[in-house]
């Protein structure tokens, strides 16, 4: 009883989040890393099966993700396996193809529907406790890895349309004069990369193309410019790389914390978006929520006719003279935040 009473609706939320976000790095950088170094030389049979091995595994975040929520809970070893089973199931990473009468894998599942259903599969462990007794290995696989995963299953279409009214919102700027197009876009993305939305989705949904793919591929890598930036300082090392090599979302606590920390970014993000404008710079929409990881964005604008002087300039060097620009404004001169502590990574 004194542990419910202790744990309040923000502590519930920040332990959350926390899994979350441990989960999201642990579940995505194998395949962002080893599909942008090995994916010329796919051609090699053993090569191409790791490429696999690491989609394979990416299709694990739920499990991973409703687990490390679960620890966070400090619950036993079958009762962290329980959540991130159910949170597998809700997640909607696996679905049923009545076409090919079989379960498909794809992508990583909504990632606030696994919040709710691992949220929900922990709170009925906590009611429960220990009232199975010796009947526990058989009962809560069925109550709650089911019963939570199948209400995850119920929710997901509702949650799912999150994503696509914010990707509605966003697909109206496209209409807009190009520049202020390219500020809004970049911007949104930027947000959107350290928030339980994913930008992956959000870009294939609305079929982003051209130069507004760019501008939110651009965005993107702006947030990631600020957090590699202002992290080397505020951080070990270990968690300045993980950022660095698409590990964003692990800054999801620190938003809700310390929600400043989008101050610099929507800064960055902005002059990214000019930047995208003036250069023409353009993906696709499979390219758009990536930003810097795996190389995805800058190779895109490549490969539509940029040339590497461009890309060099565009992506990297104007980004990053803006952040630092943006952190010595904010931090220094106009003493916002301390990166130190905003910046601190949370989980």
């Amino acid at each position: 009883m004194e542990e419910k009473e202790r744990l309040s609706f923000k502590k519930f939320i920040n332990k959350v989040l926390t899994g979350t976000a441990q989960g999201t790095i642990i579940a995505l950088i194998p395949n962002a890393v080893l599909s942008a170094v090995l994916s010329y030389f796919s051609h090699i049979g053993f090569v191409n099966t790791i490429i696999q091995a690491a989609v394979i595994f990416q299709l694990a975040t739920p499990l991973i993700i409703g687990a490390l929520i679960a620890k966070q809970f400090d619950l036993d070893p079958m009762k962290i396996m329980i959540t991130g089973g159910a949170a597998f199931v809700g997640s909607g990473v696996i679905k049923f193809d009545h076409e090919a009468t079989a379960y498909i894998g794809a992508g990583t599942g909504d990632v606030i529907n696994i919040m709710i259903t691992a949220s929900i599969a922990v709170l009925l462990l906590k009611m429960i406790g220990d009232n199975f007794g010796s009947s526990s290995i058989i009962g809560l696989p069925i109550v709650v890895g089911v019963g939570a995963g199948f209400i995850g299953m119920l929710t997901y279409p509702f949650v799912t349309q999150v994503t696509l009214f914010l990707g509605n919102i966003i697909n109206t700027f496209t209409e807009l004069q190009p520049i202020l197009m390219a500020i809004l876009i970049s911007c949104s993305f930027a947000v959107l990369i350290i928030s339980p939305i994913t930008t992956v989705g959000i870009g294939l949904a609305i079929g982003l193309n051209g130069m507004s793919a760019g501008a939110a591929a651009m965005g993107v890598a702006a947030t990631t410019i600020v957090l590699v930036i202002n992290s080397w300082k505020a951080n070990e090392s270990g968690i300045t790389l993980a950022i660095a090599l698409g590990g964003m979302k692990m800054m999801m606590p620190n938003l809700f914390k310390y929600p400043i920390i989008l101050i610099p970014s929507l800064f960055t993000a902005t002059i990214s978006g000019i930047i995208t404008a003036l250069f023409g710079i353009s993906g696709t929409s499979a390219s758009a929520g990536f930003g810097f990881v795996g190389l995805v964005g800058p190779l895109a604008s490549l490969d539509a006719g940029l040339n590497i002087f461009s890309v060099i300039l565009a992506w990297f060097i104007l980004p990053i003279a803006a952040a630092i620009l943006g952190s010595f404004l904010f931090e220094r001169i106009l003493k916002l935040y301390d990166s130190k502590t905003v910046f601190r990574y949370q989980g």
